[in-house]
């Protein structure tokens, strides 16, 4: 078969196997790549290239909303703490891992990842008494990684590199027993995918020595460690955490994604961050220090800890763009996977296999295997170019051809000098006499003495199409091959025989993706632990019953209420109370603080029909099932509530669009996942287990008195300017505005602020302390408007100190369930005042 017959998009589909995201993968392409039209950008594994989108969502972003330093607590530093928190969730979601195994610290890029770790691992020189720690790292490294031993050399330590082949060679059959007497901290680095050949190393070598069985570990006694470089790796490949527990994961972002530059991270497993140790501190490191005393505490958060001042946090928001941008497109890591090792196989196949018209070979190409599976090869194609009489032509030849026909691709030794000398065969006596001859990292000096310096690489990202490697083969048989083009078909065929055997070795049960992005709908019902029943007396000291009078449900946080006459109690609450919460564009909580108009959303639960109603002025009403059960899969996304972080899945596009219309801005509803438990923070010392929570702030309930609300009603009245010409609040625009779950009558004003437990019908509750107020209360819930009242009366009656109302807890009698319970309108109280 001649060349031109296989450089066809038939034969690629012979052996790429998938292509695209869909039938529309080619106009995705052209509406969001438009700046690459006529160029064949072959550089991704140095920069992959951004999505139009991204840029114009990240702009709409950053001028609609206003993001403060995240060091202060003013509403638009809330707004940047929030965002910023919720990227860390998706990135760690990204990676397949949770918040509870491992610590997203932003850095300007992958090298200062690196640098950081160098400067706060804990090395141990050698001495008559302990021995010392090992920096090792595989020579197939990049310059970042052997950069490291310039501050490991300066205080002692053994620098170490082992080639690929001592790692496995030199291995025990098992794992070394622990060494609990010495424990000297040692640490292994070395990359999941070569940045050089796209050859991917196994991630089972993180286990291997951690567990003292690969070389070197196993030669030494200590505590090992093990810095896996994912930087190439994650650019176009998934990466999970939970089958590669590595302590130190350095990356940047712009190799995923094109934008942001200038921003990486260090994912560092918790169990491994207290080894860490810093010397400089830069602002919001410190829990505490002295200027005139050498005294420094540093912060809890392993995060802030090592962040020295403010982080990029425009960056960082405009990172959550490019994480929606990617999925959108590609629908995850696994499928951009398939997508661009097919594209790099069907390159390497043709190339490997042209020949010149003597039947000599046009490249020599530097590579393990023969790009049988993802699994083994990434998208990465090394190579060096060889005229017909089988001398190297010199990489900057074939970059100044490449550019004229606007072909861009990387050429040298790409900061990997251990890799080039393996691969070129080039001695540590050729490099530096090739430094003597005026050859330098990344300069136009190809040949020296007749042999390379370098190669050439050619690269694929997630939006690589068929046709550039079509380009690119056709350039190569244009410029450099002696006509007529031929092909090694004995090679070719070869090659396809080895694509099938590998195919067919693959078809096993499909792959299950396990990095976060997908939820499957098994709603476990979660239990709660019965409680211990308590006596009560019947009535009050004046003779007169306390009695329930309204109950509310706010189903939708910072939502309208909902008001009820008789309603059940769930495991977290009243049923479905503050279930769902809306999110902006980047997945942060909205509140009324930040989105006033959010209380003329009246969403209503209809529990017989499994419906959720959305009603708001100007807009049809929608609704949105009760529970998910008919949805195979979910998305699930990860959010902030006071601090906490919270596990959700996202309902829907048509109540996205809705909220979105209403509010200006874009928004998802969400609501808390069903298995996953979010526990209250400050329990009341008499609880004798955990309180589960929903979407809540700080309880499951919050009651307020019908007195005490009077009471400030008549202050406000007395307190009016009738210059300033405010209206008068009544009883129930002020009820409104605290927006309580039960509110009580027949009790002295604030009285309930020294109960410790009551009776609401049936069902018991424990008092979980008093409601602090903030200026959300001066919302008026029926039109959105702000007014200073009823905090400053609130404040002034109880001399600066804002709290109205307190927060309860039920409490369920041995044997007892939540769902058995419903309160009722009308249903008498029997409160319990505390001791004291």
């Amino acid at each position: 078969m001649a060349f031109h017959q296989l450089c066809t998009f038939e034969t690629f589909q012979q052996v790429s196997g998938r292509y695209g995201y869909g039938e529309n993968f080619r106009d995705v392409i052209e509406q969001e790549f438009t700046r690459i039209k006529g160029i064949t950008y072959l550089d991704h594994a140095a920069a992959t290239l951004y999505p139009e989108s991204v840029l114009k969502d990240y702009c709409r972003d950053i001028t609609s909303n206003l993001y403060g330093n995240p060091h202060s607590h003013n509403p638009s530093s809330r707004l940047t703490h929030d965002t910023v928190d919720r990227v860390r969730y998706r990135v760690l979601q990204h990676f397949n891992t949770t918040p509870e195994e491992y610590s997203v610290i932003f850095t300007s890029g992958c090298t200062a990842a690196l640098k950081l770790v160098a400067e706060s691992f804990p090395w141990r020189s050698h001495t008559e008494s302990q021995a010392g720690s090992h920096f090792c790292y595989l020579t197939d490294s990049h310059t970042s990684v052997v950069g490291m031993r310039g501050l490991t050399s300066s205080r002692g330590v053994v620098t170490q590199p082992v080639s690929p082949q001592e790692l496995e060679n030199r291995a025990k059959d098992e794992a070394q027993v622990e060494d609990v007497i010495c424990q000297t901290p040692h640490l292994f680095c070395y990359p999941a995918q070569s940045n050089f050949s796209g050859r991917k190393y196994p991630l089972s070598h993180v286990k291997g020595i951690q567990a003292r069985r690969l070389y070197p570990a196993c030669a030494h006694q200590g505590r090992w460690f093990v810095l896996l470089d994912a930087a190439c790796y994650v650019s176009c490949s998934p990466l999970s955490l939970q089958d590669c527990p590595a302590d130190f994961i350095p990356i940047s972002f712009y190799k995923i994604f094109g934008f942001p530059t200038g921003l990486g991270a260090l994912l560092v497993r918790n169990d491994a961050a207290d080894i860490l140790k810093k010397t400089y501190f830069g602002g919001g490191t410190a829990a505490a220090y002295l200027s005139g005393e050498d005294y420094y505490v540093q912060a809890a958060n392993i995060s802030d800890r090592f962040e020295d001042g403010t982080v990029s946090f425009l960056d960082i928001i405009g990172l959550n763009h490019a994480f929606e941008a990617l999925y959108r497109i590609t629908g995850g890591m696994h499928n951009i996977q398939q997508h661009t090792f097919g594209l790099a196989r069907y390159t390497y196949m043709l190339l490997s296999s042209l020949c010149h018209g003597n039947g000599r070979p046009v490249a020599h190409i530097y590579t393990e295997g023969q790009f049988d599976s993802p699994i083994t090869q990434g998208a990465v194609l090394n190579f060096n170019l060889m005229d017909s009489n089988g001398q190297i032509i010199g990489y900057s030849q074939v970059d100044r051809m490449a550019n004229l026909y606007n072909i861009h691709v990387r050429t040298g030794c790409f900061c990997n000098t251990g890799a080039c000398q393996s691969f070129l065969g080039i001695t540590n006596q050729r490099v530096k006499r090739n430094l003597q001859a005026g050859h330098v990292c990344g300069d136009n000096i190809d040949i020296v003495d007749g042999q390379p310096t370098g190669s050439v690489r050619v690269s694929f990202g997630y939006m690589s199409t068929f046709e550039d490697c079509q380009k690119f083969l056709n350039f190569v048989a244009e410029c450099f091959v002696e006509k007529p083009v031929t092909v090694d078909q004995e090679r070719l065929q070869e090659l396809k025989r080895a694509v099938a055997a590998s195919e067919d070795s693959n078809k096993s049960p499909s792959i299950k993706i396990t990095n976060g992005e997908v939820y499957k709908g098994d709603e476990k019902k979660p239990t709660e632990a019965s409680l211990k029943g308590f006596q009560l007396r019947d009535s009050n000291s004046h003779g007169e019953a306390y009695t329930l009078t309204n109950i509310y449900i706010y189903p939708i946080k910072s939502c309208g209420a909902y008001e009820v006459h008789d309603w059940p109690v769930g495991p977290l609450g009243l049923l479905y109370d503050r279930g769902w919460m809306v999110v902006n564009g980047n997945g942060v909580c909205l509140s009324q603080k930040r989105e006033p108009r959010l209380c003329l959303i009246r969403p209503q639960v209809h529990i017989r029909s499994n419906k959720l109603l959305l009603q708001a002025p100007g807009m049809d009403t929608i609704s949105v099932p009760l529970e998910n059960n008919n949805h195979s899969h979910t998305r699930v996304c990860h959010s902030k509530v006071c601090g906490d972080r919270v596990e959700t899945v996202d309902f829907g596009d048509e109540a996205a669009s809705w909220l979105s219309d209403f509010l200006g801005q874009p928004c998802r509803l969400i609501k808390q996942r069903p298995d996953f438990t979010r526990e209250m923070k400050k329990r009341p010392s008499e609880a004798a287990t955990s309180t589960s929570l929903s979407l809540v702030n700080e309880a499951q309930y919050l009651m307020i008195n019908r007195a005490s609300v009077e009471l400030i009603q008549n202050l406000m009245s007395s307190r009016q300017d009738d210059s300033e010409g405010d209206q008068l609040l009544d009883t129930q625009s002020v009820i409104s505005r605290f927006r309580a779950n039960l509110v009580i009558a027949g009790v002295e004003p604030f009285e309930e602020d020294n109960w410790s437990h009551l009776i609401i019908g049936s069902t018991q509750f424990m008092v979980a302390g008093h409601c602090g107020r903030c200026h959300m209360v001066g919302i008026d819930q029926d039109t959105g408007s702000k007014t200073k009242e009823p905090l400053m009366s609130l404040s002034a009656y109880r001399s600066g100190k804002v709290t109205f109302g307190v927060y309860l807890t039920h409490q369920l009698t041995e044997g007892s369930t939540a769902a058995a319970n419903v309160l009722s309108v009308g249903s008498l109280i029997q409160p319990k005042p505390n001791s004291s």
